[in-house]
């Protein structure tokens, strides 16, 4: 596979890598550096303990048999040698664990023997701290020391005590870190790569498949599947490629059947009109009568086109969100009895019964045209799916927070499957799937209202049940103009 600098996975392993060299230098660095410090305090550390244990098992134990042959065992546990002098620079006690490195034993620095005098004691040890420590450097071995010395005073002596230990060569301790961080260098590189690989690839994989499944969404492939992988992110990427892969779906779909049914409104008015008028021109032309029957013909089919080209025309306005509502203080409860009241001989020929259950007035800020525009559309609606011998509610009233009216039209017809509903907006949508041509309606009544609903920011949908009837609402908000 080709190695791609700008891709996931080589960031990923970038990151890591660099991540793990930092982390092993800083480390490095930080325990180089502050080794000899640390291991000179941890080792003075350490002889000051060793020093307690003596003076606790010399002086305070008063010198038993027993405490003598512990303080020799502490003496040869720790690699320690210890003198002890009383005033008078005598020596009382001494323990050597290192033979010829011992450095109290013929000590060939002056600065040493001048420190072992009983002058040299009480004027090292004269301050208030009445402990001493030093580096020197064993002449006979070459090799590093600690000095030790501390004053001991009790009620019937004052005793001198030196302790002295060796000191590892820290150089040797330092390339031995060194070489031990440059394996841990290598180690923790190889590590940070394989979980830069492990987990770039599971971020990428997801996002890969994800790709090729776009790819074919690109080319109109509908048919795909994207999968979001183990993280939350992927994951909801991959619910919002599926979504919008059913959304474009079913936009290519309405395409298509806006096409079908725009050809099919245009084309049959279009063909009765060019039949009827040769007929005139061939058959009629002589004859009033059938004159007259097939000009009717030909002006009804032109005033659906007309029709047509209107509510295409308002249904672009109003979804361009440019359209401008000319909104007054309107009644609607005298909205809707004028609609009913034109729309009386439509209901009588559907055989239907209309109940109107509205008070005297009510009063809301909207375009008046419009919104008698929507409840005529949901009469209309209504009139065309209810049986005959069946009834149709309109009702209208004041909702509780005293702020919004609510407008209903409920009919008692075949119901809406539930998987529809969320469609019936869009233009042609019907719920049998299929288009047939009507000369009272052009496909777009709900459309329109829902542009209409949206331009006043008001409220609207349906409730229904298959073979229950169905129930469209609009609420508006009952604000007057100032």
């Amino acid at each position: 596979m080709k190695l791609d600098l700008h891709g996931i996975r080589f960031r990923f392993w970038l990151v890591f890598f660099a991540l793990a060299i930092g982390i092993t230098v800083f480390i490095g660095a930080l325990q180089t550096g502050l080794i000899r410090p640390y291991y000179r305090n941890s080792k003075i550390q350490s002889v000051r303990v060793v020093a307690d244990h003596l003076e606790d098992s010399l002086v305070e134990s008063r010198s038993t048999e027993s405490s003598v042959q512990a303080a020799l065992r502490e003496a040869v546990n720790n690699s320690v040698c210890v003198v002890m002098f009383n005033e008078s620079g005598t020596r009382v006690y001494d323990a050597d664990s290192l033979g010829a490195g011992c450095i109290f034993t013929n000590p060939r620095n002056s600065e040493i023997r001048g420190m072992l005098t009983a002058e040299g004691m009480q004027q090292l040890l004269a301050s208030e701290s009445s402990e001493y420590s030093a580096n020197y450097t064993n002449k006979s071995t070459g090799q590093e020391m600690i000095i030790y010395a501390r004053r001991i005073s009790e009620p019937l002596a004052t005793y001198y005590m030196f302790v002295n230990s060796p000191l590892e060569p820290v150089d040797s301790v330092v390339t031995f870190f060194t070489r031990q961080y440059a394996y841990y260098t290598a180690i923790a590189i190889v590590i940070a790569s394989l979980v830069a690989f492990y987990v770039s690839r599971t971020i990428t994989r997801p996002v890969v498949r994800m790709k090729n499944e776009a790819l074919k969404l690109s080319n109109a492939d509908y048919d795909t599947d994207f999968e979001g992988g183990a993280y939350t992110e992927t994951q909801e990427l991959a619910n919002t490629l599926n979504n919008a892969s059913e959304q474009l779906r079913r936009i290519d779909n309405l395409r298509r059947d806006l096409i079908a049914n725009v050809s099919h409104d245009i084309r049959t008015p279009l063909t009765d009109i060019q039949a009827y008028a040769e007929m005139i021109r061939d058959v009629s032309g002589e004859n009033p009568e059938k004159r007259r029957k097939h000009l009717n013909v030909i002006i009804r089919e032109t005033q659906y086109m007309n029709r047509l080209v209107n509510d295409m025309s308002e249904l672009s306005k109003l979804q361009s969100g440019n359209y401008e509502l000319n909104r007054t203080n309107m009644d609607i409860c005298e909205t809707i009895r004028d609609i009913v009241d034109m729309d009386e001989t439509l209901i009588r020929q559907a055989g239907v019964t209309v109940h109107v259950d509205i008070p005297d007035v009510l009063t809301v800020y909207a375009d008046e045209i419009k919104i008698s525009q929507v409840i005529a559309n949901y009469l209309s609606n209504a009139i065309k799916h209810t049986p005959q011998g069946k009834s149709i509610w309109i009702r209208a009233w004041m909702k509780d927070d005293e702020e919004t009216v609510r407008v209903e039209v409920e009919d008692e017809g075949e119901g809406i499957d539930p998987a529809d509903i969320p469609y019936i907006w869009d233009r042609y949508q019907k719920s049998s799937h299929s288009f047939s041509r009507s000369m009272t309606s052009t496909g777009l009544g709900l459309a329109i209202v829902k542009g209409i609903a949206d331009a006043h920011g008001a409220g609207y949908g349906v409730e229904s049940e298959p073979g229950e009837g169905t129930t469209f609402w609009l609420e508006l908000r009952e604000t007057h103009e100032a």
